[in-house]
């Protein structure tokens, strides 16, 4: 008896080494499988942050919410806007699609809202994910400081400094203003419209409202040089020569 109990207890013992070793091997993969998430996490955290930086300061994705800039850019299409077109001393030029904040020139200043949320929508927006903030636009510079505006000739062009501008960009079948207009843009503003002229809402709409419709140049946010999304429309967004002789009609000649 005293035998057989040896040998039930030297069972029980040898096989306690084994639960000990699966017990220690079940919790290695627990801890590396929490580890792995906690290092991609932290990846993807890292990510993110970096995007967030690059889109700030270097090209953010922006998406297109309307029809106004048709046919040069449609709904739903994610222009790539170059934050670095402008900061070194070069300026805005008619012809140039820019994207800027319309606070105080298209919009009101907004009333405070949720932080949070806002701070999310805003990071969204960064990355191309969601619409753009209310108070962000884009469209195309017509007239810089000191230029002189009109429309329409008798022909139904746009003119600046008294040259009639030949706008192929325009959707075809829209007439370039069916609004009347006369304007001598002033310095440091520009004067900005749309390529579908009849679904956007430009310069022309604000007109008697304070600032009358000029955009600050310091409230461009950046160019939209490329088309990121859809695949199908990867490139440049396209330029227009249509302004050159407008610029050298002003006095002293020069882009504006």
């Amino acid at each position: 008896m005293d035998t057989e109990a040896r040998l039930t207890q030297r069972g029980r013992s040898s096989s306690e080494p084994g639960e000990e070793r699966s017990r220690f091997a079940r919790f290695r993969a627990v801890a590396g499988g929490a580890l792995s998430w906690r290092r991609a996490g932290l990846l993807g955290a890292a990510c993110t942050a970096f995007l967030l930086l690059f889109s700030h300061y270097v090209v953010q994705p922006f998406l297109i919410p309307s029809r106004s800039m048709e046919p040069t850019l449609r709904v739903g299409d994610r222009v790539l806007v170059n934050k670095l077109a402008y900061r070194f001393g070069d300026e805005p030029r008619r012809g140039d699609v820019v994207v800027f904040d319309g606070t105080g020139s298209f919009v009101r200043e907004a009333a405070g809202g949720d932080p949070v949320g806002g701070l999310l929508r805003g990071a969204a927006a960064a990355l191309g994910l969601a619409e753009p903030a209310e108070t962000d636009f884009v469209k195309r510079v017509v007239g810089v400081g000191g230029d002189d505006v009109v429309c329409c000739d008798a022909r139904g062009r746009l003119s600046v400094n008294g040259v009639p501008v030949d706008e192929e960009y325009l959707k075809p079948g829209d007439a370039a203003s069916r609004v009347p207009f006369r304007i001598v843009v002033p310095l440091g503003t520009l004067w900005v419209m749309g390529d579908h002229r009849s679904q956007s809402r430009d310069s022309r709409d604000h007109l008697g409202d304070p600032g009358g419709g000029m955009v600050p140049v310091d409230k461009v946010i950046g160019r939209a040089d490329w088309l990121g999304w859809p695949a199908t429309r990867w490139g440049t967004v396209p330029g227009t020569a249509a302004f050159e002789q407008a610029g050298a009609a002003r006095p002293g000649g020069g882009h504006g």
